[in-house]
């Protein structure tokens, strides 16, 4: 398995804002296998917080002992698919199939679920899954674009031509997301693999962030600090409280400071084959 840690650098910031009385939001990282996971939970008593955080730990477990025996850069023989693709969608489906069981058989934890962002990154490329409307950002050449589609009420408003973005950032029906981990005994992620360049930045982000702070305003933090990761991420959660903080709000950042190729000689084969061997 390739290390990563000299590749990408990662730093990540949470609040619980300035109305919220827990954060219920959840953040996971290891730079060393190119792997971050955000969650957004929702659900009364604190539930939303278990259900983010039976996510994340889960999640990140998962995926780093998976790789450690299946390189993630290879595709399915069959069907062609990304072997980083295919662990994400397993590890999401077992974090649904875990907080849809608690949820189901202790009262305090009834309805739980969370939204889910979840980056896996390997052989310069960047391997994505979300479940709701926690999202995922690229900074490249100084512009900034969403890799992530909302599911959301709002989103399919606007898809529907019922109402413009404009009429979305005012709307109060912000929090009302179609999907969601944990709900529904099957909850199917969305997955979308891009190229991963040296210079990127990626942001990965609870509503929290992009409902307090305007597109232009995060593209401009990232722009002129994105050469001190915490700093940004510290300030893109200090600017979502000074617009108001309604909501917890989290960041993950991840700067591509190297290509990242993934390690394809007889060596590395071997030692992959030993490992699937070996257990």
């Amino acid at each position: 398995m390739t290390d990563l840690g000299k590749a990408l650098e990662m730093a990540s910031a949470t609040h619980t804002g300035m109305v919220r009385a827990h954060n219920e939001d959840s953040i996971g990282m290891d730079p060393n296998i190119g792997l971050a996971v955000l969650a957004d939970g929702m659900g009364g008593y604190n539930a939303g917080e278990v259900a983010s955080g039976i996510a994340v730990a889960l999640i990140t477990k998962e995926t780093r002992d998976t790789v450690s025996r299946i390189p993630p850069y290879e595709k399915d023989r069959e069907d062609g698919e990304l072997t980083a693709a295919k662990i994400l969608r397993n590890v999401s489906a077992r974090a649904n199939g875990s907080i849809f069981q608690a949820a189901n058989s202790q009262p305090q934890y009834a309805g739980m679920g969370t939204t889910l962002v979840a980056a896996l990154l390997c052989d310069n490329q960047i391997t994505v899954a979300h479940v709701g409307d926690s999202r995922l950002y690229r900074l490249r050449d100084d512009k900034l674009a969403q890799l992530t589609r909302d599911h959301s009420l709002l989103q399919e408003q606007i898809d529907s031509g019922m109402i413009t973005k404009e009429m979305a950032r005012r709307s109060q029906n912000k929090n009302l997301v179609t999907r969601a981990v944990g709900i529904e005994p099957d909850v199917e992620a969305d997955i979308s693999t891009f190229d991963a360049r040296e210079g990127d930045t990626y942001l990965l982000c609870s509503d929290g962030l992009n409902d307090m702070v305007e597109d232009e305003d995060i593209h401009l933090t990232l722009s002129s600090l994105g050469a001190n990761l915490p700093l940004a991420a510290n300030q893109l959660v200090q600017m979502a409280n000074d617009n108001g903080g309604r909501d917890n709000i989290s960041v993950i950042l991840v700067r591509v400071k190297k290509p990242f190729p993934a390690a394809r000689g007889w060596l590395s084969r071997l030692k992959t084959w030993f490992g699937k061997n070996g257990d």
